[in-house]
């Protein structure tokens, strides 16, 4: 079995960062799980860059023929909705 080996990774934190974190118990804990909660909110098209390359433009651009982004109704949240077929609608559970 192939385990893998755990890696250090360093970053510079402005002194209020510090400062809000020294009470923290397991500072490391704490900033790993920060980043996986930050991963699972990551746009799936442009993976967090903020930016698309210029294929993902091309695409985005057909695919946006028939999808728009909506504003809901009770929640306020934006998404996507498709007008293929008829009219498109959003449902909460």
């Amino acid at each position: 079995m192939n385990k893998l080996k755990a890696e250090v990774i360093s970053f510079k934190a402005e002194p209020s960062l510090m400062r809000a974190m020294e009470h923290i118990p397991n500072r490391s804990e704490f900033i790993r799980n920060a980043i996986l909660a930050a991963l699972d909110g990551v746009c799936p098209l442009c993976q967090g860059t903020g930016s698309l390359t210029p294929e993902q433009k091309d695409h985005w651009s057909r695919f946006s023929r028939h999808h728009q982004l909506q504003r809901c109704g009770q929640c306020q949240a934006l998404h996507l909705v498709c007008d293929h077929g008829g009219a498109a609608t959003h449902q909460h559970d």
